[in-house]
């Protein structure tokens, strides 16, 4: 009976995941074009040739991406704490608050940063007016505003997580830390920290391997010198039909993503916080 009630799922990841994985893997090893077709004949130099070429775009990606993902933890965390710790009957509106930006298109989001942050944009304009940055200063194309507009789109995705796990700490286990005279930072790091180190790993799995595969960020609020691996993978989609090589940056791309996951997991997993809270 337990096999039965997951068959559905199962049905589903081999539809949705194995089968267009698999499909990926072997279009990557394959040879020719979209007019004449394609031979899968193993063609493996497609993968060393994707790592030659668009190695700084990978190292850019991972870059940007752990910046964003410490960045956004650095905001998320104490947002959550407040809202889990003091926010009262109020919890829900607060959420509804932080979420509720989400709620437009990404895209359009994503632009209207683009106007803010705009050489002649009301924030930049008002700055260079009062005097206090130069004339010719400007933040659109710089990896300043990738990384800026890659937290700010994953913020939520870090909130929530960090949020259920403050919520469900048991508040009987804050106060007995108290009574055995630990002070709020002792309390903070020995007890509040590792008890909420799974929101912690379920929200760098959200915002990292997201943000690193972003390319939208870049194409919007970035330039040529911050492409990230991701706007390569669209651009030999969609621009030079050169699938491929499309196929072979991306399978590159989930096994780091796969490699750095697990290392992560091994360096500063729940276990490990927990065992150094012991």
């Amino acid at each position: 009976m337990p096999y039965l009630l997951g068959l559905p799922s199962w049905a589903y990841l081999a539809l949705f995941f194995v089968i267009p994985l698999g499909s990926m893997l072997a279009l990557s090893v394959a040879v020719g074009n979209p007019l004449v077709g394609y031979a899968y004949r193993g063609h493996f130099a497609e993968f060393l040739d994707a790592i030659v070429q668009y190695r700084l775009q990978f190292l850019r990606s991972f870059t940007y991406g752990g910046l964003s993902t410490v960045a956004a933890l650095a905001i998320a965390y104490p947002a959550a704490y407040w809202i889990a710790f003091n926010g009262g009957r109020h919890k829900s509106t607060y959420l509804l608050l932080i979420l509720l930006p989400f709620f437009v298109s990404f895209v359009i989001r994503t632009v209207a940063w683009q106007f803010i942050l705009a050489d002649q944009g009301f924030m930049l304009s008002h700055l260079k007016s009062w005097g206090l940055i130069s004339q010719r200063a400007y933040i659109l194309s710089t990896p300043w505003a990738v990384v800026g507009g890659l937290v700010y789109n994953s913020l939520a995705y870090y909130v929530l997580p960090l949020y259920v796990a403050l919520e469900k700490i048991d508040r009987r286990v804050v106060r007995a830390a108290g009574d055995l005279y630990a002070d709020p930072t002792s309390t903070f790091l020995r007890v509040i920290l590792p008890l909420s180190s799974p929101g912690i790993f379920a929200g760098f799995l959200l915002v990292f391997v997201t943000n690193v595969g972003d390319f939208v960020n870049v194409q919007i609020l970035g330039g040529p010198g911050t492409y990230m691996v991701g706007n390569v993978i669209q651009d030999s989609f969609f621009v030079n039909q050169d699938y491929p090589m499309a196929a072979a940056l991306s399978s590159i791309l989930m096994l780091l993503l796969v490699v750095a996951i697990y290392l992560y997991a091994r360096a500063f997993g729940t276990e490990s916080i927990q065992e150094y809270a012991a």
